[in-house]
């Protein structure tokens, strides 16, 4: 049986462009894009914290060291620059790859640096 579990994520990227008629896409920054273990032309999940939107599209690279989050086509309707999203890769495996399998979690700061990252979340409390 295979399972679908979160592969990497950038948690609370702010989005620093909106393309329109840009070939449809999210452009992130390419050291961004290795730190959460992500590639070039991969599925991605857009959730907009700040409207709630959520929404597919996939990556392609943008300038490493740059901070660049911008959303391009028809995801620049869905966003407004500043707002805070989390982009998430998802990836299926057995049961056996899953036990053994950690996520690459990247926190970023309001400007994009690197908060922190991680391969676990902590247990939610009351």
């Amino acid at each position: 049986m295979q399972i679908t579990l979160l592969k990497g994520k950038l948690h609370m990227a702010s989005v620093t462009q909106a393309e329109l008629w840009y070939d449809g896409s999210c452009a992130i920054d390419s050291d961004l894009v290795k730190l959460a273990g992500l590639r070039e032309f991969e599925q991605i999940d857009i959730y907009n914290v700040d409207n709630g939107e959520r929404f597919h599209t996939y990556v392609i690279l943008a300038e490493a060291g740059s901070g660049t989050i911008s959303m391009n086509g028809a995801a620049a309707r869905k966003v407004q620059v500043g707002d805070r999203v989390i982009i998430a890769a998802y990836a299926q495996m057995d049961e056996a790859e899953a036990n053994n399998f950690l996520p690459k979690l990247v926190y970023c700061h309001k400007d994009n640096t690197v908060e922190r990252t991680a391969n676990t979340i902590p247990v939610q409390k009351d």
